[in-house]
């Protein structure tokens, strides 16, 4: 029963996460929702009480796999800088492969930016998918200054991070205007190629492989949840 369960709830936040995704957050009512993942209204009220809990659900599993991601490619062997080149990667891909990071970019920006919530469910959101991000790629940046890898930035700190800060967070608006997959991948290796070598200073940058993560980096998807 517990099992079962448990897969009804997974179903549910994929399908919010769909939802949300294609129609944003007041848009996208319980009752579609508990169609697109094949259980009646109630079971969806078993779960979640309210679309504000299945929207916390999604960003949850958003955190869950960047979070996820991070860890598996240090735990592979990654630099700090190198993860956060090959972190950036994987979003421009799960971007396109799990509807929960789309949809929880599309939450944060709906429900703390425009006010989409209802006024009595007004209130700072406990997940903002957003903000994990920025906290990923900020932390990743630091340890790799704190490791050496950042010798040129070391010059103009605050200017390093806040312009590596404003191009990841261009990632997704990219992958928002309807960029096909291929091209926003050039574009994120294309972006590391200017930001490198101000980064690390000269033949440095050569040591730093731009392309695509490895391929091994998007099998937390199967596993967070």
């Amino acid at each position: 029963m517990q099992e079962r369960s448990e897969r009804t709830r997974r179903r549910l936040v994929c399908a919010g996460a769909g939802m949300f995704q294609l129609h944003g957050y007041a848009n996208a009512t319980l009752g579609d929702i508990a169609s697109a993942a094949g259980v009646t209204k109630g079971a969806l009220y078993f779960h979640f009480a309210s679309k504000d809990e299945l929207a916390q659900a999604v960003q949850q599993r958003g955190c869950a796999l960047l979070h996820g991601a991070v860890r598996q490619l240090r735990e592979d062997g990654a630099s700090p800088l190198q993860t956060l080149i090959d972190i950036t990667h994987w979003l421009a891909r799960t971007l396109y492969e799990d509807p929960a990071v789309a949809a929880s970019f599309r939450i944060t920006k709906e429900c703390t930016v425009t006010g989409a919530r209802p006024a009595a469910e007004a209130r700072p959101a406990p997940v903002d998918f957003q903000a994990t991000w920025m906290s990923v790629v900020r932390a990743l940046l630091r340890q790799a200054r704190d490791t050496g890898e950042l010798p040129a930035a070391g010059r103009d700190w605050e200017s390093a991070q806040a312009l590596v800060a404003a191009a990841a967070c261009g990632i997704e608006v990219m992958a928002g205007t309807g960029m096909p997959y291929g091209e926003l991948q050039r574009n994120v290796s294309a972006l590391w190629h200017l930001l490198l070598p101000g980064l690390v200073a000269g033949a440095g940058a050569d040591a730093y492989r731009t392309d695509t993560a490895p391929a091994d980096a998007g099998a937390f998807l199967e596993r967070a949840v």
